[in-house]
């Protein structure tokens, strides 16, 4: 066997160990944390291989989005968009991504989807610095690349996000100050200190917090999460532990205000500490109902999966993107673009008074 078979065979058997997909649907008992002390969730759908050199017809067209982590609701989600977006568009559109939310391991799976020369991509960075280099080189192979959640992403023709994320962290701050009268402690929660929005987030509604609330205090360092609501469950534990008079929470990965929340549930703290951030309602919903989460925001990544492969395909086709344009998805009817990256205005609040009406 000659040194290039080796490696070709090391990065098939690579691919194979990475590419995972997500194949639940999403419902809304379909929690992600569980009853009991919240476990990470497993990907539900086993492993997902794409063929290294699948045969394309002349003229054909296939678009790959790679997340965080694959097999978690809210990328189970993102992927239900993907797969309807390639129907209604009669082209091939699959959505993959690890089993870890690691930025270190969403690199192969690129790397193997540049083989295959895939028409465009659409990624959601783990760490867009980390990711860099591995764009730059499906751009220099002529694949499209649209990103999400990475504004400062530097090598991708454009970044999609579904709200300005400082605005929305100071939304998210001025709920938790009303509802404790603007005094006392909190924290803030982060999926990973090298996620851009997810520090976004935060740092808009810190800023909100020291603006307009001197009598809140920051305490403790920001609780990187790593998307693992047992994580957020044992830094919640920890932080209530060290903090006896925490009032408040602001989350950001999907998983932490379940994980959050389970640990006030068995702290017997409900009524007593508002958490609000980011998630859905088939992964937090439990934990709104019993009041141990007082409202999660969200923007529906079944949208934000099309979002991101309309503007592979217009990009692709050398049509104008830019600011004002509508891509006829609700909440990115009217575009803010600055420089490659577009905003739309697509954030949901929901609360046990409206929790029904989202079944996701």
């Amino acid at each position: 066997m000659t040194e290039n078979q080796t490696s070709t065979l090391q990065n098939r058997k690579l691919s194979r160990r990475q590419v995972l997909r997500g194949a639940a649907l999403l419902g809304v008992g379909g929690v992600l944390a569980a009853c009991a002390a919240p476990p990470a969730q497993q990907p539900s759908g086993g492993q997902q291989q794409q063929p290294a050199e699948a045969p394309k017809p002349a003229g054909s067209e296939t678009y790959a989005v790679v997340v965080k982590i694959a097999g978690i609701n809210w990328f189970n989600r993102m992927e239900e968009g993907v797969k309807e977006w390639g129907q209604e568009n009669g082209v091939q559109a699959f959505l993959t991504g690890p089993e870890k939310a690691d930025a270190a391991l969403q690199i192969p799976i690129i790397e193997n989807l540049i083989a295959q020369k895939v028409t465009g991509l659409g990624v959601v960075p783990m760490d867009p610095d980390v990711l860099d280099p591995v764009l730059k080189k499906a751009m220099d192979a002529g694949i499209t690349v649209i990103t999400h959640e990475a504004s400062n992403q530097k090598s991708m023709h454009w970044d999609i996000e579904a709200f300005d994320n400082t605005a929305y962290g100071a939304h998210l701050m001025d709920f938790i100050a009303e509802k404790i009268g603007g005094e006392g402690e909190y924290a803030v929660f982060v999926g990973s200190l090298g996620s851009k929005t997810h520090n976004e987030w935060v740092d808009g509604g810190i800023a909100r917090q020291k603006e307009k609330y001197p009598n809140m205090k920051l305490v403790g360092d920001k609780q990187e999460t790593k998307d693992d609501s047992q994580i957020a469950y044992q830094k919640m534990k920890e932080l209530l532990k060290a903090f006896p008079n925490l009032r408040a929470a602001q989350t950001s990965a999907s998983t932490d205000a379940a994980g959050v929340g389970q640990a006030i549930e068995e702290a017997g703290l409900v009524g007593k500490i508002v958490v609000a951030g980011t998630s859905l309602p088939s992964i937090t919903g439990k934990f709104i109902e019993s009041g141990a989460v007082s409202m999660i925001s969200f923007w529906d990544p079944k949208i934000a999966g099309k979002a991101m492969l309309i503007l592979a395909r217009k990009h692709k086709n050398g049509e104008p993107i830019g600011d004002g344009m509508n891509l006829g998805l609700t909440g990115y009817e009217k575009l803010r673009a600055v420089g490659n990256v577009l905003y739309g205005s697509a954030w949901v609040d929901v609360t046990k008074e409206n929790l029904s009406q989202y079944p996701f």
